[in-house]
């Protein structure tokens, strides 16, 4: 792997403050293959871009909504392959598919969110009046 322009690069620590997550959560989904860094130092430590850090950002997304590791995978090689601008014809029209899908779950996994939401609401409402 090439190292990238370090001027442009944050390590691991200033990407966990940017994100939110955790360093342990980076280095896991590093170890996975979920989201590599694009490069790393003489010393082996992490290099990340802009373009590494949205896409930990996109997956950051994911959590919540309880996609699982394959699944967001799956759904950052259908958002890079489209990206991309390389497929045609029935790729294409499978790649766009796949993420109607993703779209579709999430849609169904927030509205679960936004249910249980209101019913945490209501709870708290109720206990505030005994």
């Amino acid at each position: 792997m090439s190292i990238p322009d370090t001027s442009t690069t944050m390590h691991i620590g200033s990407v966990a403050e940017r994100t939110g997550l955790s360093l342990r959560t980076l280095r896991h989904w590093d170890e996975v293959g979920l989201v590599t860094p694009s490069g790393r130092t003489d010393g082996g430590f992490r290099l990340y871009t802009e373009a590494d850090v949205d896409r930990i950002l996109l997956v950051r997304r994911m959590k919540p909504l309880g996609f699982s590791l394959d699944q967001m995978a799956d759904l950052l090689d259908v958002a890079d392959r489209l990206a991309a601008g390389q497929t045609t014809g029935p790729d294409d029209a499978d790649l766009r598919a796949r993420l109607d899908e993703f779209i579709t779950t999430a849609r169904a996994r927030r509205a679960d969110l936004a249910r249980k939401l209101d019913m945490a609401d209501e709870l708290i409402s109720q206990l505030g009046a005994v």
